[in-house]
């Protein structure tokens, strides 16, 4: 810090952090209504000690005996490589780092409501759930492979290891991704999001049973409204399917196997976490790709297109390209978001974009809705929020 000091009759000298002022005329000196009062006695070394770090920007009003428009003192603080006033850079970086967050959040609200739009689109006139999830990985792959080469992205260094780690969670991963898309082929959208916000309840039983895992009471209260919510909204939903009701809960289960496998595979990788979903999405492309051209194949996807471009016209083009990249792009930035925030904001957060996908589904569609039904989605949803409520805390005292 630079300390400038102006000065007409009191000559100032600075020593260690306490300020000793040598008086020339010490009768001259009338006391100042700002800084502490100095000692009137005609002791030769008065003497203002501070035992706290004092930050001075700009002090004035010593006067004379007669009045004067010239302050005598004028202290301001610089950086040593500024002429400017220190500003504290503190504020700056907590404020940049909320504004940060929000960009975040609103970018993989909008991506992911987008996606799911054109996803259904799509779904309703190419019924290919297979196909439509390899062509979702397969594009987020060659994005990546293209920001690699281009050095948009840094390219991750990776080893055996890392892959042999990551494939459980790739074949999870891959599993949950069919799964989920299957569901959305045969029931709306909204449904879909509903039956999806129990996760949180195949988390905590599968930690329970098969990892053999504790949890106090309270979290175990606060499936209790996810159960319920879901089993309401599934009793009253209006365009109810089977096949779509298990899949979505067949994408609960993986993506819960998916979080496991990555918590305890992936402790220690210096991989950030687009280079990570990028990875993810290339072993899962891997695995995926054999089983649609089992399940669905060739000849099937040719004349589906062919009936989907006759009924759709050029728009079906778009609507494919548009739901394969959306898909990429809103989870390339939820796993970017967790570098940046707690696992209880991203838990809100992820609450937060249900709602929106939900909503924005039921205008977009006109999907129909009894009352009971959007009470019933209105506590799963809430359930959800109270779990991460419930979980946070537990996580930071390493209980689960």
């Amino acid at each position: 810090m630079i300390c400038s000091v102006k000065q007409s009759v009191i000559t100032p000298t600075i020593n260690g952090s306490d300020t000793i002022f040598r008086r020339k005329n010490p009768s001259a000196i009338q006391r100042s209504l700002i800084l502490p009062s100095l000692n009137g006695n005609k002791s030769s070394k008065p003497v203002l000690s501070i035992s706290k770090p004092l930050h001075v920007s700009k002090v004035e009003s010593f006067a004379l005996s007669k009045p004067q428009k010239r302050s005598l003192i004028a202290c301001n603080a610089y950086e040593a490589d500024r002429s400017e006033p220190i500003e504290a850079p503190e504020v700056k970086s907590e404020a940049a780092k909320k504004v940060k967050i929000g960009i975040y959040f609103a970018v993989w609200w909008a991506l992911n409501v987008v996606f799911n739009i054109y996803n259904k689109k799509v779904l309703n006139a190419f019924p290919y759930p297979w196909l439509t999830s390899t062509l979702s990985l397969a594009c987020g792959s060659l994005m990546m492979f293209i920001s690699w080469a281009t050095r948009i992205a840094e390219t991750p260094k990776t080893d055996f290891e890392f892959w042999k780690t990551l494939f459980p969670v790739a074949v999870a991963h891959t599993i949950g991704h069919v799964a989920a898309t299957v569901s959305m082929s045969k029931v709306a959208v909204s449904f879909t999001h509903i039956i999806k916000s129990g996760e949180p309840a195949f988390s905590v039983l599968v930690s329970r049973f098969l990892l053999g895992e504790t949890f106090p009471s309270s979290v175990y209260l606060s499936l209790v409204p996810i159960i319920g919510g879901c089993a309401l909204a599934a009793v009253t939903e209006l365009n109810f399917n089977m096949i779509g009701f298990m899949g979505a809960m067949i994408s609960n289960l993986a993506f819960v196997f998916r979080n496991i496998f990555s918590k305890k595979g992936m402790k220690g990788k210096s991989v950030s976490g687009m280079n990570y979903y990028a990875c993810l999405s290339m072993l899962s492309l891997l695995i995926l790709t054999p089983f649609a051209i089992a399940v669905e194949g060739p000849q099937m996807w040719a004349a589906g297109w062919q009936t989907a471009l006759s009924e759709i016209g050029p728009n079906f083009v778009w609507w494919i390209a548009a739901q394969s990249v959306f898909y990429h792009l809103y989870n390339q930035v939820s796993y970017m978001s967790l570098d940046e925030i707690s696992p209880l904001t991203f838990s809100i957060g992820n609450t937060m974009k249900r709602i929106s996908v939900i909503v924005s589904s039921i205008i977009i569609f006109h999907t129909p809705v009894q009352p009971v039904n959007a009470l019933g989605a209105a506590i799963a949803v809430l359930g959800t929020f109270l779990y991460s409520q419930v979980i946070f805390p537990l996580l930071l005292m390493n209980i689960v």
